[in-house]
């Protein structure tokens, strides 16, 4: 029987997968824990979206499944020290990722106009409720980078870039849902 528990951690530290330990608060964790957030809340996205009642994206689990794909390779990345990743065959997080995800954009912003105003969660349905959640998380998890990035520990710009247009794509996916759906967000109006 594989133990799930390694009491490891008990002291408040972690392992990067170089071996090196790291303090669960360490801004690798930080970042990188936020990511496995926003992974985590795509896949209540993913089973919300086997719905049948719903009217929704028909793409909207592969484009989330794709997303999932590239947010385990870049906190693969984010755990692994630069100097460890030759040696663990480490991939990250390019140009091709963010163009896709810019592509992706592009093609529902062709097809619905966005709201000149912030948008108040939750005002649809779920699943665009969970995206937006999602999209918060994620521009967490892109705080977290930029805390990386100024103590020297990031060396691929692609993360950050990636990262933006993540947040960009979650909050558009959530409006293309709404459309969808056929039902309008609430847009916030200010103070009353």
């Amino acid at each position: 029987m594989v133990k799930i528990y390694t009491k490891k951690g008990d002291e408040g530290q972690t392992s990067l997968f170089g071996g090196q330990r790291v303090s669960k608060s360490d801004p690798r964790p930080e970042a990188y824990g936020s990511l496995d957030e926003v992974c985590s809340i795509l896949g209540v996205v993913r089973a919300a979206a086997q719905d049948a009642d719903l009217k929704q994206d028909p793409d909207l689990k592969t484009v989330i499944h794709s997303i999932q794909e590239d947010l385990f390779l870049l906190g693969a990345e984010l755990a692994t020290a630069p100097e460890d990743r030759a040696r663990f065959s480490v991939q990250q997080i390019t140009s091709e990722h963010t163009a896709r995800l810019e592509s992706l954009i592009d093609e529902r912003l062709a097809k619905i106009e966005l709201p000149r105003a912030f948008i108040i969660p939750g005002s649809s349905s779920y699943i665009p409720a969970l995206l937006d959640w999602s999209r918060a998380v994620a521009r967490r998890g892109e705080r977290r980078v930029v805390e990386l990035r100024e103590a020297g520990l990031l060396d691929n710009p692609e993360v950050l870039k990636y990262l933006n247009r993540l947040a960009d794509l979650l909050f558009v996916l959530a409006r293309y849902q709404e459309a969808v759906e056929g039902k309008g967000a609430v847009q916030w109006r200010g103070r009353r």
